[in-house]
């Protein structure tokens, strides 16, 4: 019997990506990771990935497209606490503080989820390069969420469970349980049924 090519390169990517995400990135995985490509990882903080996880990243890994590849950046101090049976599609996460994305949340192809605003809002520390002033909030996704592809999710936000994010919609604020939001600035466009 002849065992296809494409099992075996399944096979061997999802071994390399388990040893790359828990050995090489210091990164706490649970079962049955399944990475389809490869992750850009920076971890300075803390990364916990539950059961059951999923990510498309790559140019060929989403059928919408989106970002070229999936990001998670975990700054000193940060976290980044991702549940069980998490889908992501070529998106970014940056956190300074925390992000929580709680279990069955979907995030659509070219989301961007920031804790922090980057730089600090006072013109002289930026125009100095002497950034003391970083604000930084934590977001919270919580359970059976979903989030529409191209969104921006903000520092300081709360998805609320079952809530759904239209595409393209950047965030802020808290949504929410069972709503569906949408635009820029985010409104509440109805309750789910």
């Amino acid at each position: 019997m002849k065992i296809p090519y494409s099992k075996i390169l399944k096979s061997f990517n999802k071994i390399i990506n388990y040893f790359y995400f828990r050995y090489l990135k210091k990164i706490k995985v649970g079962p049955m990771l399944d990475v389809r490509g490869i992750v850009y990882i920076k971890n300075k903080g803390k990364i916990s990935i539950g059961s059951l996880f999923t990510c498309n990243s790559g140019i060929t890994k989403n059928p919408i497209g989106g970002d070229t590849i999936t990001r998670l950046v975990c700054r000193k101090g940060g976290e980044i606490l991702i549940g069980d049976n998490v889908g992501i599609s070529n998106s970014t996460i940056v956190s300074s503080c925390r992000v929580v994305i709680s279990d069955n949340v979907l995030i659509g192809g070219g989301c961007r989820i920031w804790d922090t605003n980057f730089h600090s809002l006072i013109p002289l520390e930026r125009e100095f390069c002497n950034e003391k002033h970083i604000k930084s909030k934590c977001v919270l996704i919580k359970k059976n969420s979903f989030i529409g592809g191209g969104s921006i999710i903000l520092p300081g936000v709360i998805i609320g469970k079952n809530s759904v994010i239209g595409a393209g919609s950047v965030v802020r604020g808290v949504i929410p349980d069972n709503q569906i939001w949408a635009g820029n600035p985010a409104v509440k466009i109805r309750d789910v049924n």
